[in-house]
């Protein structure tokens, strides 16, 4: 009987997973932290797949799990293999300071209330875009392999879709995607104009989906069976 509702909840030191019935009834509970790495003063990362093997469920039978719901640290960077889902590098966390350069390169040029306008968030290394930027300039040949189709981006709730789902989706949630600095408030799309101003490639991106639809179903993953939305 497919009576239990599954919710990550993954943070920025920990992840908690939780079990709900029908009449929102705990079942069961299971929090794992995983550590933060700090390369230098104002940096700070998180090992993706040590995120991954935090999300454990406890005790309770799969089989009974109608769905799976994800709520996720906002900003986090994360760029993978698309074949093989691996990261390839550390993911860089929404603390992080090191593009305050970058973003204050682009407000001497005056173009923050552009970008303002667009997304209604400030230009600060907070959000997304001059990470992903960070990443494709520091990893060599990581450009060309984008080019090529073969990387991947996505928060944290692109990841773990990704996981969860055998490597087959490729998605965020419109509130995740507002997070980046790249998402046009008005069309709900990923901004062309943002794109070229933060040099990072379309091909990298997941689709933005509504916060509520199916986003796929588990698939090879250990210890839950296929076919949960």
């Amino acid at each position: 009987m497919k009576d239990l509702i599954l919710a990550i909840d993954q943070g920025t030191t920990g992840t908690t997973v939780v079990i709900l019935d029908r009449d929102l009834n705990l079942i069961a509970k299971e929090t794992n932290e995983f550590p933060q790495h700090y390369p230098q003063p104002g940096w700070v990362e998180h090992r993706p797949e040590e995120i991954w093997e935090a999300v454990r469920a406890g005790d309770v039978d799969p089989e009974r799990i109608a769905g799976i719901g994800i709520t996720n640290q906002r900003e986090t960077t994360i760029l993978w293999d698309r074949a093989t889902g691996e990261s390839v590098a550390n993911a860089i966390v929404w603390q992080d300071r090191r593009t305050a350069p970058a973003c204050e390169r682009l407000r001497k040029k005056k173009l923050e209330p552009r970008i303002r306008l667009k997304t209604g968030l400030v230009l600060d290394p907070y959000f997304s875009a001059t990470k992903i930027e960070w990443l494709l300039d520091h990893l060599p040949g990581l450009r060309a392999r984008v080019v090529r189709g073969e990387i991947c981006f996505g928060t944290v709730d692109s990841y773990l879709v990704f996981k969860l789902t055998g490597r087959r989706a490729h998605l965020t949630d419109v509130s995740n995607a507002s997070r980046t600095l790249l998402m046009n408030l008005k069309t709900l799309e990923w901004d062309p104009e943002l794109l070229k101003l933060f040099r990072v490639p379309a091909t990298l991106l997941p689709k933005i989906a509504s916060s509520s639809e199916v986003y796929g179903h588990t698939a090879g993953v250990d210890g839950v069976p296929d076919g949960i939305p």
